[in-house]
């Protein structure tokens, strides 16, 4: 452990998820950032300094899992293998090599297969006893393993173990409400995709029998919840390939995230993950003791990434006033933070793994994202507010995902020279 003389930097990131948006009509014109009372993220931006920042590429749209690996500093045009592989380490599950993972969703569908409710009302439960009766199907044409494990609210992870599997097959989910439920499809020709698109189809299929009728779900309905009466399969992945961040940097980091998909990347890279209670990963979950364990964390670590997701779900579910209130939340434990840190020699980052568009498509964008760096050497711009306006007259100006990692890593002295 260290100790508090040491004067040692660190760095703590903090990612509010889906946080960037648009000019809202909601809103008269502004964004829930702009909105939101949060002055304890607006000092921090009055005394570092800010900018934007485009996850991958301007106007390219990314998800929450290529947006994390590319602000960790991975590339995920040559990385990225597969959403399902990170929901599986995020779970706890051990992939062995060969092993393919899916993301699912529980899911409400009519008797034609036809999506009524893509998440079966977000909050399940019953999930857990779902579960065991998942885990209870056995498939009759294959002799794969199938292991499902549920993760938080909706989601869960599924995993296939046997020989002979790969991960380019196509998802079920359709992705839109009112359409049917899709055939898995191999996405390329070879006898191990066409195998493993048979094996999600037959998969679904036993689910949907299992759990259209069940007591369980009939429950539900009596008590006017949508039955959650299939998974949505979707994001087949394997384990990737990467050096890890404390090889590539020499550093000690921790993740403290509560979603399966953003422990599974921080542990892909390398991180540590630190569990803490109360950290649902949802609009409840418990914002300021993410930051507690942080503070404490940063006696042993160089590097800890706090993730939320809560703004991104309000995003989805275009609920705005949820989405400034999560916000307001969020400033409000960053406000404990600064009072806690040693800000002399404490680097703290704020920004956003993408947009999330409240009002027109509940769904990510391309757009670009606030961020803010604030710590010991860093010269301030003249922006007061963290929010996308302001932050586009910021002194970092726009710069890629990518660049994140390395602009931290230099702050705490630990990238080497290019050259001589």
């Amino acid at each position: 452990m260290r100790r508090r003389g040491d004067h040692v930097k660190r760095a703590l990131l903090i990612v509010i998820d889906g946080a960037a948006d648009r000019a809202l009509k909601t809103l008269n014109g502004k964004t829930p950032l702009e909105v939101a009372y949060k002055p304890n993220i607006d000092q921090l931006a009055t005394n570092g300094v800010t900018g934007i920042m485009d996850p991958i590429a301007p106007g390219v749209s990314v998800g929450s899992d290529t947006a994390h690996l590319a602000l960790l500093g991975y590339d995920p045009f040559k990385t990225y293998t597969g959403r399902g592989a990170f929901e599986a380490l995020g779970a706890g599950i051990k992939l062995q090599p060969g092993e393919v993972a899916f993301r699912t969703n529980f899911a409400t569908v009519d008797e034609e297969m036809r999506v009524i409710d893509r998440r079966a009302g977000r909050y399940i439960e019953e999930a857990k006893e779902f579960e065991k009766l998942i885990n209870s199907i056995s498939l009759k044409t294959s002799n794969v393993k199938v292991l499902f494990r549920h993760t938080v609210e909706h989601r869960g992870v599924l995993i296939l173990r046997g020989e002979g599997l790969s991960r380019f097959v196509s998802d079920t989910d359709p992705h839109k409400i009112g359409m049917r439920v899709l055939e898995s499809k191999p996405l390329i020709d070879s006898p191990e995709a066409k195998r493993t698109a048979n094996i999600v189809n037959e998969f679904t299929r036993e689910v949907y029998k299992l759990l259209k009728d069940h007591p369980l779900n009939k429950s539900r309905v009596k008590r006017g919840l949508p039955p959650a009466n299939i998974l949505l399969v979707r994001g087949a992945g394997v384990l990737p390939n990467v050096k890890p961040l404390s090889e590539r940097f020499k550093v000690k980091c921790a993740c403290i995230a509560g979603i399966a998909l953003v422990k599974g990347v921080a542990k892909a890279v390398g991180m540590d993950i630190i569990d803490v209670p109360g950290a649902t990963g949802g609009l409840d979950t418990d914002v300021l003791a993410k930051v507690k364990y942080a503070i404490k964390a940063l006696e042993d670590y160089d590097f800890v990434f706090i993730h939320y997701k809560g703004t991104d779900a309000a995003s989805h579910d275009g609920n705005v006033w949820a989405k400034v209130k999560i916000i307001e939340k969020i400033d409000s434990a960053i406000g404990y933070l600064i009072d806690r840190v040693n800000l002399d020699e404490t680097y703290i980052i704020i920004t956003a793994d993408h947009a999330t568009l409240t009002e027109e498509t509940r769904n990510h964008s391309g757009d670009f994202v606030p961020i803010l760096i604030h710590g010991p050497g860093v010269i301030p711009d003249d922006v007061r507010v963290f929010c996308e306006r302001a932050c586009l007259k910021g002194g970092l100006g726009r710069i890629r995902g990518l660049d994140l990692m390395n602009i931290i890593m230099n702050y705490l002295d630990k990238v080497e020279k290019f050259g001589e």
